[in-house]
């Protein structure tokens, strides 16, 4: 990338989504909420906060039961939640539509995000997406956010069959992007699966939230600060 004519050294900024692009809390209320709707339609003997740790305890324990990081995708969680919850089994087709409704209207991005990727894609740099999420799930969030097309790249874990740290996933990412690891960002909110995942492939790696450590190249406050990076600053070796 160059900056006011000077060549900066750098050729792609990957984002993660939840927790960098999307504002979790949000998520986390859609899904509340959509828990309540279940509750009251099938009067189930709950409290909606009963409820709601039952469903994220249902949802977490089929993640955490995966192979290492064989991707394992989170509509079969949600539907795992509903039967935990309503005692047997449930057609996807009877709670999906409500479900998606509660998610398009509640989530929101996180304050900056969606104006620094505009900004970036306007800029000779490859701006692409690298995240943990179900293909079409992630891609429908960021059309909510209007910045789907303004990627010129996304990789998801579905796509790849992995989540991160796989190398995989990171390496699929720079091939979409035909870029030089050490000439290329990663955001993340988490550390062990964004920055050090990351730099384990050579990558820098920018904690947005993640826990400090000794792969971090960058840590930002702020989405913004990317700008700052790319602009100002040239890969370490």
């Amino acid at each position: 990338m160059t900056d006011g004519g000077i060549d900066t050294g750098w050729e792609a900024v990957f984002w993660d989504i939840g927790g960098v692009v999307l504002e979790l809390e949000s998520v986390q209320s859609a899904h509340a909420a959509f828990v309540a709707d279940l509750v009251d339609d099938h009067d189930l003997e709950y409290s909606v906060e009963e409820a709601v740790d039952v469903w994220r305890t249902a949802v977490g324990n089929h993640f955490r039961e995966r192979d290492g990081t064989t991707f394992r995708p989170a509509r079969e969680a949600y539907q795992i939640g509903v039967e935990e919850l309503v005692g047997d089994s449930v057609l996807t087709e009877e709670w999906r539509p409500t479900f998606d409704e509660h998610v398009e209207s509640a989530i929101e991005p996180i304050p900056g995000a969606v104006e620094t990727i505009e900004t970036l894609a306007e800029r000779p740099i490859h701006v692409g997406v690298c995240s943990d999420v179900d293909d079409a799930a992630g891609k429908q969030m960021l059309e909510r956010f209007g910045v789907r097309e303004v990627f010129d790249s996304i990789t998801t874990s579905e796509e790849v069959g992995r989540t991160k740290p796989d190398p995989a996933m990171f390496e699929t990412a720079l091939e979409k992007a035909d870029a030089d690891p050490a000439r290329s960002l990663m955001i993340g909110d988490r550390y062990d699966h964004d920055v050090k995942g990351a730099a384990d492939v050579g990558m820098h790696g920018v904690a947005f939230g993640a826990e400090e450590g000794p792969a971090v190249s960058y840590r930002i406050d702020s989405p913004e600060e990317v700008l700052e990076i790319v602009e100002e600053k040239r890969p370490t070796e």
